[in-house]
C-alpha cells in the first residue's frame, strides 16, 4: 500500500469525505466535489458544458508514483457525464489543489452536487523512458498500419 499524504485546503468543506474505496476490490478511491464556502449549491452543467470541480484538495504523492483520475461508470452511462482529459494525472511534484475537468456529453443539464462522487483516482507506479534518437526503427508484422489497421473499430 501506497501512502498519499492528503491536505484539506482553507475555506473548503472539512465534513466532505476523503478518497476511499467503496469496495474491497476496487482499484479506484472515489473523490468528491467539495465547493468553497459560499458555494456550495454547486454547479450545473449544460449539454456540451465542461468545468473544474473542486476537490477542496492537495495531496503528496511519493516519487515514482502517480494519481490518475478517471471517469465514474454510473455518471458517464446515466448521464453522459465523463472527463474531458481521462485519465487525468496527478504527477508526484504537484502540490496545488486537485480539480476535476467534468464535461456533460449527455442531453440533459446535470447539477453537480456539493459532496458527490465525481471521479475515481488510482494510484499507479510511474516508468520513465530513455529517449533515444535513431535513424531506422526495426520493423513488425504491423508495420505503419494506423487507426483501424488491425480490423473493425
Amino acid at each position: 500500500m501506497v501512502e498519499i499524504a492528503i491536505l484539506r485546503l482553507e475555506g473548503f468543506d472539512a465534513a466532505v469525505a476523503l478518497p476511499a474505496y467503496a469496495t474491497e476490490g476496487a482499484a479506484g478511491a472515489d473523490l468528491r466535489a467539495n465547493f468553497a464556502e459560499g458555494a456550495r449549491e454547486g454547479i450545473v452543467l449544460a449539454p456540451g458544458a465542461r468545468a473544474l470541480v473542486p476537490t477542496g484538495l492537495s495531496m503528496a504523492i511519493p516519487e515514482g508514483f502517480e494519481v490518475q483520475i478517471r471517469p465514474r461508470s454510473g455518471l458517464a452511462l446515466k448521464h453522459g457525464v465523463t472527463l474531458v482529459n481521462a485519465p487525468g494525472t496527478i504527477d508526484s511534484d504537484y502540490r496545488g489543489p486537485v480539480g476535476v475537468i467534468l464535461a456533460n456529453f449527455g442531453s440533459e443539464a446535470f447539477h453537480v452536487t456539493h459532496g458527490e462522487r465525481i471521479a475515481q483516482m488510482v494510484v499507479a507506479p510511474v516508468t520513465r523512458g530513455a529517449f533515444a534518437e535513431v535513424t531506422s526503427l526495426e520493423d513488425t508484422a504491423r508495420g505503419q498500419g494506423g487507426f483501424g489497421s488491425t480490423g473493425r473499430g
